[in-house]
C-alpha cells in the first residue's frame, strides 16, 4: 500500500484535505488516479522526524489508517489539492523503499466495539464529558466560537469523532487510534477529557484548536 507519513493522525470516518506539492507525492497521486477504485493509501503518523524531505522521517508509528480519495483537483504546475476520508485502521508490518514514495505491507484491523453494554454506557459518559469540555473551551477561548458537533450514539464513530476533536498532543491522539476497541478508546477519552477540562478551568487561556487542525498538510 502507498504510504503518506504525516505529523497528524487520521481516524476512520474523518476527512483529511491535502495539498500535494512534493514530486514523490505527486507521483503517488498519479499512480492512484491510474489505478482502479477505491483509490486508497495509508496515512501513518511520524514518530520521529518531519514531513518534508526524504531524510526527514526516521520512525513511524505502527498503527495507521487508510485514506480513500474522494475529490482531486490537478493544477497546471502539477500540484494537487485533494480531499480524502479515513476508512480503516491498519498495522504496519514492513516498509518498501523501491518507489519514490514509501510503500508498506499492512494488516487491516477489524473494528471492534468491545462489550456492547459497557460501550453504550461509556458512550453516554463521553458525550457528557465532551460537551462540558467544549463549553469550557469556548469560555476560555476569549471569544473564539467553538461549535459542538452532533454526537453519534454508536460507540465506534463517537470514539473517533471525539478523538479527532480533542486538542491533545500527537502521542495521545495516536494512542486513541491504537486502542483495540471502541470501549477502551472511550475510556481513554473520558480520562483525557477530564484532564483537559480541569486544565482549561485552571488556566486563563485555552489552546488554539485551529493551529492543530490546519486544513492543508505540507508534504
Amino acid at each position: 500500500m502507498p504510504l503518506f507519513p504525516l505529523g497528524t493522525v487520521l481516524y476512520p470516518g474523518l476527512p483529511l484535505p491535502l495539498h500535494i506539492f512534493e514530486e514523490r507525492y505527486r507521483q503517488l497521486v498519479r499512480d492512484l488516479l491510474d489505478g482502479p477504485e477505491p483509490r486508497e493509501f495509508g496515512v501513518v503518523a511520524i514518530r520521529k522526524g518531519s514531513e518534508t524531505g526524504v531524510d526527514g522521517i526516521s520512525a513511524l508509528y505502527e498503527i495507521g489508517c487508510t485514506a480513500t480519495l474522494r475529490q482531486v483537483v490537478e493544477h497546471e504546475d502539477g500540484r494537487f489539492d485533494m480531499v480524502t476520508a479515513g476508512t480503516q485502521r491498519f498495522r504496519l508490518a514492513s516498509l518498501d523503499h523501491s518507489r519514490p514514495y514509501l510503500q508498506g505491507e499492512v494488516d487491516l484491523l477489524a473494528e471492534d466495539t468491545g462489550d456492547d453494554a459497557a460501550a453504550a454506557l461509556a458512550a453516554r459518559a463521553v458525550q457528557r464529558a465532551f460537551r462540558d469540555y467544549c463549553v469550557v473551551l469556548a469560555t476560555k477561548g476569549g471569544g473564539t466560537e467553538v461549535t459542538i458537533p452532533e454526537l453519534p450514539d454508536d460507540p465506534v464513530p463517537l470514539s473517533y469523532l471525539v478523538a479527532a476533536s480533542i486538542v491533545v498532543d500527537l502521542p495521545d491522539r495516536q494512542a486513541l487510534l491504537a486502542a483495540p476497541d471502541a470501549l477502551r478508546r472511550l475510556a481513554a477519552e473520558r480520562v483525557l477529557l477530564s484532564r483537559e477540562t480541569a486544565m482549561l478551568r485552571t488556566f486563563t487561556s485555552a489552546p488554539a484548536p485551529g493551529l492543530r487542525y490546519t486544513p492543508w498538510n505540507p508534504n
